[in-house]
């Protein structure tokens, strides 16, 4: 259980993992010693996975977001692992989620283009036999983020 130290230390690294930890220790009200334990723990313990940069998907040619909607007709472990083996094996798929309902699994491609975004679907059927690919080009993105609700830890 998280006391509300750990979950303002969590949420400040969320929002900028560049603060030193005297300036969390500040924000939070603690000496920077005990401060540092506690983003310790809270790596040791698995709160914080790891630390990285967010890029600029337009700066990087990869604006444009691709939704696969993916139905299967084989519900096999074989064919699971070779679904896992071959979004793995394709860079622009950067989201992968397994779902209940009519749609078995929903990808998110960044691509710079319609034409990449081809390449990527074919290199993706060429790998597994799919009974039905659904894609859908994002117009706008409203809202994205990567920071975690933090009130049921």
């Amino acid at each position: 259980m998280l006391d509300p130290f750990d979950r303002k230390i969590l949420m400040l690294l969320q929002r900028n993992t560049d603060q030193s930890v005297s300036e969390i220790a500040d924000e939070v009200g603690l000496s920077a010693t005990p401060c540092w334990r506690r983003i310790r723990k809270l790596q040791e313990q698995g709160y914080i996975k790891k630390r990285v940069a967010l890029l600029d998907e337009t700066k990087l040619n990869v604006g444009v977001s691709v939704f696969m909607a993916i139905r299967t007709n084989q519900h096999t472990e074989e064919w699971s692992q070779a679904f896992v083996r071959a979004v793995g094996e394709i860079p622009e798929i950067v989201d992968v989620f397994r779902l209940a309902g009519e749609i078995d699994y929903m990808l998110r491609a960044v691509v710079p283009d319609i034409a990449t975004y081809d390449r990527v679907y074919k290199r993706l059927i060429s790998k597994l036999d799919i009974h039905d690919i659904s894609s859908m080009f994002a117009m706008e993105t409203i809202r994205s983020s990567t920071e975690l609700p933090l009130d049921y830890a």
